[in-house]
């Protein structure tokens, strides 16, 4: 489902990008239009630097003290993420860029996308604990099949001997300090 969404929005931002411009231009001009867009990506371009710069730096702070950095590798990603988005023509694509990129709005994007992650990692495990508790195995087959590395069907009753000559005996474990006496 989410790909689809991806694809679709995908498809869509141009369309609706060039929709934004073609308002904005027929309610301020063309060249008023083309210099606000020329603005917007100076003025985003000088953000994602002086952020980016904030980021890694918070990040490089944090490995040096020795903790966890989720909150700093989480501001560099948004700050990089908003920085193609700023570079993208178009008022849309820099709406959403600013938010990713200012330090007031990056914290609300922050909690949104990692509680929108931990849905998904929840809805992952649960899928998971529904395939193991089936019988399924990882990765899982097709028709709903437990997966097997050599093609067969599985069958759960037969054991399978190995081609070949078979020898029949007892392992004896020169280890095991029981076993000498």
């Amino acid at each position: 489902m989410l790909p689809l969404l991806l694809v679709l929005a995908l498809l869509a931002m141009p369309v609706l990008e060039i929709y934004v411009i073609i308002q904005v231009g027929g309610v301020i001009g063309a060249w008023p239009t083309i210099g606000l867009l020329i603005a917007e990506s100076v003025l985003g371009g000088w953000i994602v630097r002086r952020e980016g710069r904030r980021a890694w730096r918070g990040l490089e702070e944090t490995l040096r003290r020795g903790t966890m950095p989720d909150r700093e590798l989480g501001d560099a990603a948004l700050v990089m993420a908003g920085g193609v988005l700023l570079l993208t023509p178009g008022f849309v694509t820099d709406v959403i860029g600013f938010a990713f990129v200012l330090p007031f709005t990056r914290p609300l994007v922050r909690r949104a996308v990692s509680r929108f992650a931990a849905r998904r990692m929840r809805a992952a495990e649960a899928r998971a604990r529904e395939r193991a508790a089936a019988g399924a195995v990882f990765p899982p087959g097709f028709g709903g099949t437990p997966f097997d590395p050599f093609g067969r069907a599985p069958e759960r009753d037969r054991v399978e001997t190995p081609p070949g000559p078979v020898v029949r005996g007892e392992v004896i474990d020169e280890d095991d300090p029981s076993s000498r006496s």
